[in-house]
């Protein structure tokens, strides 16, 4: 105890031999100064500065009295006192707070390179207490004995530990000189502040001696406080430190020579203000754009301020500059003295801002300025400006003035800001101008690449597609050759078919079509080949038929063991097992898409395997439907020839035009008319001209192209026009020879091409309204893809026939099927056909057909042709005319139907008779020995109505038993037997809205009778009085 008060009693002694030192240094100082000019210096400002000095000695000592005096006594440290003996230096007197009279250096150059690294280096291992010389730089510098925290403690001794930092929370760390000065708030000390240690009262401007005046709390179980980095080393904040202590050191200078005699106030002004050299463009633009950036002041983000709700430090801003002569400003000054650098700072900032802005009047809180530097808030970063006006009394005001356009450019070097800001949106302009236009070069020159390389892959894909379809279409060529070399064996030995009932239309046409997958399903007829005991069939179906309809297919073609007995118990034939139903896999992929068979079948690769597997080491050919280019990839994979033509020679020939000019070369008979039209002159020429050629006739027909059966045709009606009755009269006039003078029909031909565009306009229609509601709208798509101009035949009583044809590869033309249609309300709408044909001779029908057939080999049109003719009873001779008007290459609906009928019958088409033979029925009696054997029986005719759209969406309301259970019960059925009834063709397990029926008669009238009572019996069992569905039942 009686030590530590003898060190005590030392440190009074050392500090009244301060104050004595520095009364003498100040004798000896007005003896002996001398400037540089060799007059004598005036030391008033010095004496006034060792004055100070002495009071804040002699106010230190008299508190280091009071606290001695007070100081609780505690006991020391159990520890080697001998060892650790500390020397207490001997003061010397500060040489900084005198003031250097010689050149000051610092003036005309800064500081020396070696010197600013030398501080860097220090201030780094201050901040880093991990370093092993951070504890040395502490003593040395700042007189602090940190402990040493590498030394290893020894458990058996009962020292006690050292405790570095607080060991309480939110301590008031304050300097002596703070501790006098009760005016001035005690700075708050954050967490974080406690956390760093030293180094945060460093920041602070707080001395380092105050780290020997803090209070202390020693716990009961003392622990080792580690000191951790800091966490920020930017040395922006070294740099404003050294420049706060320059500033606070050239202000002081400034001020002591201000007080000098003989300087009035603007010098002592001029004198106080730093005069910095210009700031350079960078900074001018820097300094430019932040008031710009300003944002509306938050009370949120405004720094927390203490409340002050009176000022006792307040001065004003006048005009961006500070008075230091202002009253107001010199006790703010005298004030807070002690933290003065960093105050310095921010009022040059806040000044700066003023000048800037051209402010006029800005009042500063002292309070304020003050706390905002305490509470370390004040970044130079983006909210500079908003720290810096929240010390602002009238900062609303100041704001407001700020936010005015062009405010900056009114104040302080506002030109070369404005000329700054103008050149920086200039070369922003250019920047941004040329940065477009190379973005825009650059997407030109990616959309230009892309292009070309998709070019460039399109055509590579295009090639490819090329040469496989130049290399199927030569496959297809050397199969026909072998086809047409072998048909004579091919025909009549064991073979397989592949039926593809596939309808190729383009793609707009499969669009136009509803339920087209089930349209393709009209043709399960072709089943029926297997009535041939050589052939197997395999029948590609485009929907997937459920377990009912394969079982009542499998039953069907079963009967015909039945049908040659008569024994409808008879085992079933052995046809069952010669037939098989696939169906595309793509069908589920493709839902939607409307493709035809072909494509599904080349897109199918399991079923195109399981084909293969089928035909493997069996002669097999593909018949197809209508040709489309996808047949050639399909028989190409499977590896069989092709019963038809190629797909380009089909679509050639295949249209209105096309089958005109084969007709015309085949020699037969063709109603007047014109080809290849496709323009509206041409359309009115045509029709004018042979309108006067054939005035007999009443209608003309105009068909499309492109289009299938009536779906494109129109009409028009030429009675209604008004020349017509003086044309006729011109025709008698001169007679039929004269008439087909150029100069007898001229007059007429003039007045009927005047009126034939009225004549369209007005009396012009579209058989099927649902595809061209207009005739606009048909004149539109007649134009487009061409057509031709056709006489209906000048008759009341009118019939048409179709007659089924195969081309052989071998040169022979075979008739298949032949049938009179039965036309629906529209008239030309084919709704069914009764077979066999009755209303031309065989002969001549058989002399057109071959006639036809062969023109089509010419042009290399192989396989199934449908030949549509009409006949007539010409009016004034009263002959029977036959006309060919269409030819469909493919197989048709009714060879279909034509195939089922003679399966169920037995019996066989007589072309050259024109009937339908079929063997008798057979007797359940067999002659005894001694009766005479009967006469060969004569083979028994029978007449076939069929039809295979047959549509009523109420069907899909019953399941197929039902069905059929209904017709049983209503006496709809076939006699085995007698080979007489109804048959029919289901399509489809999903929808079972259509289906095709055949009823077989003795006589051309039961059985046109029984088709009809079948009709109207199905119609009243499945609709109700208000549920009609849509039908063609009526």
């Amino acid at each position: 105890m009686s030590d530590v008060l003898h060190k005590r009693d030392e440190l009074g002694v050392i500090l009244l031999q301060v104050q004595n030192d520095l009364f003498q240094l100040k004798k000896r100082l007005g003896r002996t100064a001398v400037n540089e000019s060799g007059g004598t210096l005036d030391t008033e400002a010095l004496d006034a500065a060792i004055s100070r000095t002495e009071t804040g000695i002699k106010i230190c000592t008299e508190e280091y009295l009071k606290t001695v005096n007070k100081q609780v006594l505690t006991l020391p440290i159990i520890e080697d006192l001998e060892k650790k003996t500390r020397k207490i230096a001997k003061w010397r007197p500060p040489l900084d707070t005198i003031p250097d009279v010689r050149p000051q250096k610092y003036l005309t150059a800064g500081v020396s390179p070696g010197e600013k690294h030398k501080t860097a280096f220090t201030m780094r291992l201050l901040y880093n207490p991990a370093h092993p010389k951070n504890r040395d730089v502490m003593h040395q510098n700042y007189g602090i004995q940190l402990p040493d925290l590498q030394k290893k403690t020894r458990p058996a001794m009962g020292a006690q530990k050292v405790t570095t930092g607080p060991m309480v929370g939110n301590l008031a760390i304050v300097s002596t000189g703070f501790q006098n000065n009760s005016m001035y708030p005690p700075p708050q000390l954050c967490e974080e502040d406690i956390r760093r240690g030293i180094s945060s009262l460093i920041e602070k401007d707080l001395p380092p001696s105050a780290a020997d005046l803090c209070l202390v709390q020693t716990l009961d179980k003392p622990k080792v406080s580690h000191l951790h980095q800091r966490e920020d080393r930017s040395p922006n904040k070294i740099d404003v430190c050294k420049r706060a202590g320059k500033r606070q050191k050239d202000m002081s200078q400034s001020k002591e020579v201000m007080q000098a005699p003989g300087i009035s106030h603007p010098e002592r002004l001029l004198t106080w203000t730093t005069v910095t050299p210009p700031p350079s463009a960078a900074s001018d633009s820097k300094l430019l754009l932040g008031p710009t950036r300003l944002i509306p002041l938050d009370p949120k983000c405004a720094p927390a301020l203490p409340p002050a709700p009176v000022s006792k430090h307040r001065f004003s801003i006048v005009g961006g500059r500070i008075d230091p002569c202002v009253a107001n400003f010199c006790a703010f000054k005298e004030h807070y003295c002690l933290c003065w650098g960093p105050l310095l700072e921010v009022l040059w900032q806040l000044e700066k801002l003023m000048q800037e802005n051209a402010v006029p009047h800005a009042r500063v809180c002292g309070e304020r300025l003050v706390a905002l530097v305490q509470n370390g808030k004040l970044d130079w970063g983006g909210r500079q400006v908003e720290h810096l006006l929240s010390t602002l009394e009238n900062r609303e005001e100041v704001w407001e003035l700020m936010q005015r356009p062009c405010q900056r450019y009114k104040g302080e070097r506002g030109q070369q800001a404005a000329a700054v800001r103008i050149q920086a949106c200039w070369r922003c302009y250019r920047a941004r101008t040329a940065y477009l236009q190379q973005k825009r070069r650059k997407w030109a020159a990616r959309t230009i690449a892309f292009s070309w390389l998709l070019h460039a892959q399109v055509g590579h894909v295009r090639k490819s597609l090329q040469a496989t379809r130049l290399r199927h279409l030569e496959n297809y060529r050397n199969r026909v050759k072998y086809l047409e070399a072998n048909w004579s064996h091919l025909s009549t030995s064991r073979r397989t078919i592949i039926h593809v009932p596939s309808l190729g239309y383009s793609e707009e046409q499969r669009c136009s079509l509803s339920r087209f997958y089930i349209l393709q399903n009209t043709q399960m007829g072709r089943l029926c080949d297997v009535r041939d005991d050589n052939v197997e069939v395999i029948y590609v179906c485009p929907v997937r038929l459920g377990e009912d309809l394969l079982h009542y297919y499998t039953q069907l073609l079963g009967l015909q063991g039945a049908v040659v007995t008569g024994d409808p118990k008879a085992y079933p034939a052995s046809c069952v097992k010669r037939f098989t139903i696939l169906t595309p896999e793509a069908i589920q992929h493709f839902p939607s898409h409307k493709m035809c068979v072909s494509t599904l079948l080349k897109y199918s690769p399991h079923t195109l395997r399981r084909i293969k597997n089928l035909i493997q080491g069996k002669q097999a050919y593909l018949i197809s439907g209508v040709p489309h280019v996808d047949d050639l990839a399909v028989a190409d994979e499977l590896g069989v020839p092709i019963l038809g033509p190629e797909p380009a020679v089909a679509q050639l020939y295949g249209t209105k035009s096309g089958v005109r000019r084969i007709l015309t070369s085949a020699g037969v008979s063709v109603p007047p008319g014109h080809s290849d039209i496709y323009t509206l002159q041409q359309l009115h020429e045509c029709l004018a001209q042979l309108m006067i050629d054939h005035l007999e006739v009443q209608r003309w027909l105009f068909k499309i192209d492109g289009e299938v059966g009536s779906r494109g045709t129109a009409f028009c009606d030429v009675s209604h026009l008004s020349y017509r009755p003086w044309a006729l009269k011109e025709y008698h006039r001169h007679g039929p020879q004269l008439w087909r003078m150029e100069w007898v029909q001229e007059p007429v031909l003039i007045k009927f091409f005047e009126a034939v565009p009225a004549l369209l306009a007005s009396y012009a229609k579209p058989f099927n309204t649902s595809c061209y509601p207009t005739w606009s709208c048909f004149l539109e798509h007649f134009l487009k893809e061409g057509g031709v101009i056709e006489a209906y035949p000048p008759s009341d009583n009118v019939t048409c026939l179709t007659v089924d044809l195969l081309v052989e590869p071998g040169g022979e033309v075979r008739m298949l099927s032949c049938g009179d249609q039965l036309h629906g309300p529209g008239g030309l709408q084919v709704a069914g056909y009764t077979v066999p044909q009755t209303s031309v001779c065989p002969d001549t029908l058989s002399s057109i057909c071959m006639h036809v057939g062969h023109a089509c080999q010419q042009r290399r049109i192989l396989g199934h042709l449908s030949l549509d003719l009409v006949t007539f009873l010409e009016l004034g001779t009263l002959e029977q005319k036959v006309w060919a008007v269409d030819l469909d290459i493919g197989y048709s609906n009714q060879l279909a139907m034509t195939q089922l009928m003679l399966l169920m019958t037995g019996g066989t088409l007589n072309y050259r008779s024109g009937r339908l033979e079929v063997p008798p029925p057979v007797r359940a009696n067999k002659p005894s020995a001694r009766q005479k054997a009967p006469k060969t029986a004569s083979l028994t005719t029978r007449f076939a109505v069929m039809s295979s759209h047959l549509l009523h969406t109420n069907l899909s309301m019953i399941h197929y038993s039902v069905f059929f259970q209904m017709c049983k019960a209503q006496g709809i059925g076939f006699d085995i037997k007698e080979r007489l009834g109804s048959v029919f063709a289901l399509h489809d397990s999903t929808e079972r809205s259509s289906l095709s029926m055949v009823t077989i008669s003795p006589d051309l009238q039961g059985a046109l009778l029984t088709f009809a009572r079948n009709l109207s019996v199905i119609h009243q069992e499945i609709s109700a009085p208000n549920m009609q569905g849509e039908t063609n039942f009526k």
